[in-house]
Order: structure tokens, then C-alpha cells, then sequence
């Protein structure tokens, strides 16, 4: 599996960004449908941290508290893609961020450890 991450720019505090993530699943057989998503973030000099995730089918999903009610998390799985909607961005989440899949887990995780494959990363600076 392969996942490519775009979205990330350049935006003043306030506005608003959409992250994506689409996935090249491999020759095994299982489809995207088969397994939970994250986003995850690092900023500079800190520990990557757990952004949101959403389950299978995009019926459950979670967030952490820094994010929640500003973010969203989504997914089309026709699409094989993840999406991370970023509103009233604050110079806070200034960071590089990555999606991840879990391919042995249906539920929503935040646990980094949870997941085996990762994307390279997208920047996003938000300026005060």
C-alpha cells in the first residue's frame, strides 16, 4: 500500500485548508475499505502527535482535543482517498502532516503504533 499526501500550503490564522490522501492499494486483494485511517502532525522539534482518524466506513471518527470542532476528518472509499478539512487554522498547526493506514484494524485509533503504513507528509504553516 501506498499513500500520497497533498493539500498543505501556506495560509494565514483563520483560513482554511484540505488535506487528501489516496491510497495505491497493493495485488493482495484487500480494498480500502478494509481498514481505519489517521492524520497525524509534527511540528517542529516536537513529538508527532494524533490529529484524527476515522473508522472503515467513515461512520465513526475522533479527534484530538487541540482540533476538535476546527477539523474534520473524512473518506470516499470509491475514491481509495482520506480527507482532513482544516478550518479556523491557528499558527499552532504549523506543522507537516500524515496519514496513515491501519491494515489490521477496521475502528478508529489514535494510536500511532496502530498503524503500518504512512504517507510522506504534507507542510502546512500557518502565519499569524
Amino acid at each position: 500500500v501506498q499513500l500520497q499526501t497533498s493539500g498543505g500550503g501556506l495560509v494565514q490564522a483563520g483560513g482554511s485548508l484540505r488535506l487528501s490522501c489516496s491510497a495505491a492499494m497493493d495485488a493482495s486483494g484487500r480494498t480500502f475499505d478494509n481498514y481505519a485511517l489517521g492524520w497525524f502532525r509534527q511540528a517542529p522539534g516536537k513529538e508527532r502527535e494524533f490529529v484524527a482518524t476515522i473508522n472503515w466506513s467513515g461512520s465513526m471518527t475522533s479527534y484530538a482535543d487541540s482540533v476538535k470542532g476546527r477539523f474534520a476528518i473524512s473518506r470516499d472509499n470509491a475514491k481509495k482517498t482520506v480527507y482532513l478539512q482544516m478550518n479556523s487554522l491557528k499558527p499552532e498547526d504549523t506543522a507537516v502532516y500524515y496519514c496513515a493506514l491501519d491494515s489490521y484494524g477496521v475502528e478508529p485509533t489514535s494510536d500511532a503504533r496502530d498503524y503500518d503504513y504512512w504517507g510522506k507528509g504534507t507542510l502546512v504553516t500557518v502565519s499569524s
